[in-house]
């Protein structure tokens, strides 16, 4: 039994109560009542509040009544439900509620019942939903943090795939501006023999990548005027390509791979600078 069904067993307890006439709610039955783990293991597998938060709104038999005693009235009902194993009435009126052995273990059963489609819905059927994530630093390899994020994006993608969304998981790759300068930079110093710049990046990573990229262009230290963007283009790529190669390793894989450096070629963001421009002169 899980928190969800025991809260629809406690609403039906309520509704056959009031169906019943032993209890009346002016504002009428609840759709679905709060289930918790109480904090103390000795007080049954799950607790609600239900009591204390209706019973100044209702009557039992057409007095006023407290939440202990909704509480005991509700209880009653409760123990006779199915999966019910007890009930007890802990303080001015929380409800501390044991469930059944076999209701516990009829969750994994279903579960291996349904197999793959365990949880799917059609709740978001016929939605599109654009999911952008971990579009980490491509100045270095994949670390922890961007790990954690393709874990968290990965999981909702496919949550929202289980519930009837189509989903296409984006990663915008910042490759563009003084961060991607600094790398090349870098990547050009290690070639050459020299220290990193006092602004660039080291480690075993830049000294491997530019390697391969003087394996791959050999001719590329010999070219004095575009050497550094030589290492830029062929050096992001390579990196990239192992930060990608980490990602799928791990499980996780891109429908889109949207590059900032796209947009500057484009013209576009020189084109949102000039529109931003041309309205702020508008509305001076």
């Amino acid at each position: 039994m899980t928190p969800e069904q025991l809260s629809t067993t406690i609403v039906d307890g309520l509704s056959a109560l009031v169906d019943e006439g032993a209890l009346t709610l002016p504002d009428g039955v609840p759709t679905e009542v709060t289930v918790e783990r109480p904090r103390q293991k000795g007080h049954g597998d799950y607790a609600t509040n239900v009591a204390l938060q209706l019973a100044k709104l209702s009557l039992i038999q057409g007095q006023g009544t407290n939440p202990r005693a909704f509480g005991e009235l509700l209880a009653a009902k409760l123990r006779q439900a199915d999966g019910i194993g007890a009930v007890e009435i802990a303080g001015p009126g929380f409800l501390n509620i044991t469930v059944e052995a076999g209701a516990q273990g009829q969750l994994a059963a279903d579960i291996v019942a349904a197999g793959a489609s365990y949880g799917s819905s059609n709740a978001f059927a016929g939605e599109k939903i654009n999911l952008e994530f971990v579009s980490a630093n491509p100045t270095g390899p994949l670390h922890i943090g961007g790990v954690r994020w393709a874990a968290v994006g990965d999981a909702l993608g496919r949550i929202f795939q289980m519930t009837g969304a189509e989903v296409s998981r984006e990663y915008y790759f910042n490759d563009h501006g003084a961060q991607i300068d600094r790398f090349a930079r870098s990547l050009l110093a290690s070639a050459k023999g020299q220290p990193a710049p006092d602004d660039g990046y080291g480690g075993d990573y830049i000294h491997e990548i530019a390697a391969a990229v003087v394996a791959e262009r050999p001719e590329v230290l010999s070219a004095s005027d575009d050497a550094q963007e030589v290492f830029r283009a062929v050096g992001v790529d390579m990196m990239f390509a192992e930060i990608k190669k980490s990602l799928h390793d791990f499980g996780v894989d891109f429908d889109i791979y949207f590059h900032e450096d796209e947009l500057h070629k484009s013209g576009a963001v020189q084109r949102a600078v000039d529109r931003l421009t041309e309205l702020g002169n508008i509305y001076d």
